[in-house]
């Protein structure tokens, strides 16, 4: 069988299976069983494929075709800059998220050495990205979760980035500053939203990354203890409540308070200043 004939046929069992991309994901599955980059798949396309080449890639489209995502399968998925492991210890780093590293840097861009927490660190994807695209930047990752924090742990280790990483429950108020900026994205699912999620998500990610139970209004309010006056919280939210979350930054006294969308143009980051009044004593 070439690996034209395995693309076509992984792409219709995966098809039958539900997946929504479902030429991609038999392009990403081939080329990793055959440890070559996706254009190589039509540069041979032709080429038979030998028994090993073959139950490698069958083994990796099964999976697949269980609704496992292929990030899982794959065992890394690209963010920003980086490539890190990803597996169901954390969630899988989003493009949505990629706005919220953006508007982060944004921030911090005038600061020589900004002091940065992460909250939820997860798989470091946050973190990580930060400390990668400003060089100054001292960052900190806390998660509740001892399996999060060892994937993000990994991830800092395959990078060569320096990031502190620390086991700590939001609910007890965030570790006390003064950072420079805390950032966030929390769970923000609802419990009645499971089950219209797709599989890939509700079967496979975290529960506990996933739903809502207080999280952002919790980050908000300790927040406001911990930043430098002047430091900015941004936040990534539900994208039908991201006005809610700008309000309740209001609320708790931050000023510039500003909603970017995301690419589909949904409403998902929130971002506030703690004004340069300073914290409350």
């Amino acid at each position: 069988m070439t690996v034209g004939e395995v693309l076509r046929r992984s792409t219709a069992f995966l098809a039958g299976r539900g997946s929504e991309t479902p030429r991609l994901d038999a392009e990403l599955l081939l080329g990793k069983a055959l440890e070559v980059e996706r254009i190589d798949l039509y540069l041979d396309h032709d080429r038979p494929l030998t028994q090993g080449e073959l139950d490698a890639a069958r083994a990796l489209v099964v999976r697949r075709g269980r609704r496992e995502p292929v990030q899982h399968v794959l065992g890394e998925w690209p963010f920003r800059r980086l490539v890190l492991t990803v597996d169901r210890r954390a969630l899988i780093p989003r493009p949505e998220t990629e706005i919220l590293v953006e508007r982060c840097l944004a921030l911090i861009a005038e600061r020589d050495a900004p002091r940065v927490l992460d909250v939820g660190v997860g798989s470091g994807a946050i973190a990580l990205a930060i400390a990668d695209e400003h060089a100054g930047s001292h960052v900190t990752g806390v998660d509740v979760s001892p399996d999060a924090l060892a994937l993000a742990r990994e991830n800092a280790a395959r990078t060569g980035i320096d990031l502190e990483v620390l086991e700590h429950d939001l609910f007890n108020g965030l570790p006390a500053g003064p950072w420079d900026l805390v950032v966030s994205n929390p769970p923000y699912v609802h419990a009645a939203e499971l089950p219209g999620l797709a599989p890939e998500v509700a079967d496979w990610e975290p529960r506990l990354a996933l739903l809502a139970d207080g999280h952002t209004e919790s980050i908000a309010r300790s927040a406001v203890s911990v930043l430098q006056p002047g430091g900015a919280l941004v936040l990534e939210a539900h994208g039908e409540e991201a006005g809610d979350v700008a309000e309740l930054l209001v609320a708790h006294g931050f000023v510039d308070v500003h909603v970017t969308p995301d690419l589909a143009g949904r409403d998902r980051v929130v971002e506030g200043r703690l004004s340069g009044a300073g914290r409350p004593g």
